[in-house]
């Protein structure tokens, strides 16, 4: 049985080399960050809030949006 990983590889395989590389070097660093789940700080975690109740525009303006689009 193959996995998704093994697909990607052997496409991989007919990359120029230096493209080769750079997936190298990604594949790298994604195991130097290990495979922990990240955990925000608490001044992240009010960042992500901060970011989530901010709204760009009203409920009105996208629905007004929505509707001179679909016209």
């Amino acid at each position: 049985m193959t996995t998704i990983i093994d697909d990607v590889i052997a496409r991989l395989k007919t990359w120029p080399a230096w493209r080769q590389q750079d997936a190298a070097d990604l594949l790298e660093m994604l195991e130097e960050s290990g495979t922990d789940v990240y955990r925000l700080s608490e001044s992240e975690r009010a960042a992500v809030r901060e970011g989530l109740e901010s709204r760009a525009v009203s409920d009105e303006e996208l629905e007004a949006l929505r509707s001179r689009n679909q016209t």
